[in-house]
């Protein structure tokens, strides 16, 4: 990833503050992006964290927002990073440090006594979802006492579940949807079909079943992952249109995936410009819902 400018960061804070008035409307709001700091003595990685090296060395709000406001993006949902584990400090300080540009999506061991306290104390910092992940446990990854706690105190708080999840995961939260009919899910990342770089009309079928749920939402989001990888990601387009067909604008949100959708030959233009541009049965009122309304009512309690 390039090295940001003196000045491309002070744009960043510009906007974070208000001082940049954004031209169209309140602005875009990306629904997921990684932050971390290179400062480990004060925000530790889990020790437990096995997974990667990331990089860039450093991706904070500050350089992320300077990314983001060429792009017409004024608020942010920041997702905690895995190698901070279940310690979401590092995304309590930015959400202190922004107010009203970030909301929060974090990480909670559902296994932990007081997993629900947790949740509704959480809640007023301004972390409004918690990201889940079956593993190699597809089948039984939501059975545990934890879990149902988790997704009852969101039905109840409208704190948002957030699978990041392979197709073969759907039918597990197709149950646990109709169990906490009124907890909501946002799935990350169009549930990583096509991941592949093949787009199974089975996979994308399952995803589009699960819109008979009201409270179910999708993330049209990283898109240097999915299907052929390439710019403009033209091959995308069937299966988000389908996804559309189910789901209707109000329940789907445009993501970036940054700071991995910024490393070349892939930028952060490139990706909201699929949603912006590129997809002609979209209407100006979709895009709205697709590229802000929709994350605002989730995420940011509009």
């Amino acid at each position: 990833m390039q090295k940001l400018t003196r000045r491309e960061v002070l744009a960043g804070l510009a906007v974070a503050t208000g001082a940049v008035a954004a031209e169209k409307g309140p602005g875009y709001i990306d629904a997921h992006v990684h932050v971390w700091t290179p400062d480990t003595g004060r925000f530790p990685h889990d020790r437990q964290y096995v997974g990667p090296e990331y990089k860039p060395e450093s991706f904070t709000p500050e350089q992320l927002l300077a990314i983001a406001k060429p792009s017409g993006v004024a608020r942010i949902v920041l997702i905690q990073m895995s190698f901070y584990g279940t310690d979401n400090t590092y995304l309590l300080d930015a959400l202190k440090r922004f107010p009203g540009v970030f909301s929060g999506v974090g990480i909670l061991d559902s296994q932990r006594p007081g997993v629900r306290e947790a949740m509704v104390r959480l809640r007023g910092p301004g972390i409004r979802g918690y990201r889940i992940s079956p593993g190699k446990e597809t089948a039984t990854w939501l059975d545990s006492a934890g879990m149902q706690a988790m997704w009852r105190c969101g039905a109840e708080k409208r704190i948002a579940m957030c699978p990041l999840m392979g197709p073969d995961a759907i039918p597990s939260v197709d149950r646990m949807c109709a169990k906490f009919p009124e907890t909501p899910v946002v799935i990350d990342h169009i549930a990583r079909i096509g991941t592949d770089g093949e787009f199974r009309p089975a996979d994308v079928r399952a995803l589009c079943g699960l819109a008979k749920h009201r409270r179910v939402h999708v993330k049209l989001s990283a898109f240097y992952a999915l299907g052929k990888k390439q710019h403009p990601y033209r091959d995308l387009s069937a299966p988000i249109r389908a996804v559309y067909d189910a789901y209707g604008p109000r329940r789907l949100m445009w993501a970036s995936d940054s700071p991995f959708q910024v490393e070349a030959p892939h930028t952060y233009a490139g990706s909201i410009e699929l949603v912006r541009d590129r997809l002609e049965f979209l209407s100006r009122e979709d895009r709205e819902w697709i590229l802000g309304k929709t994350a605002g009512q989730v995420f940011f309690d509009e």
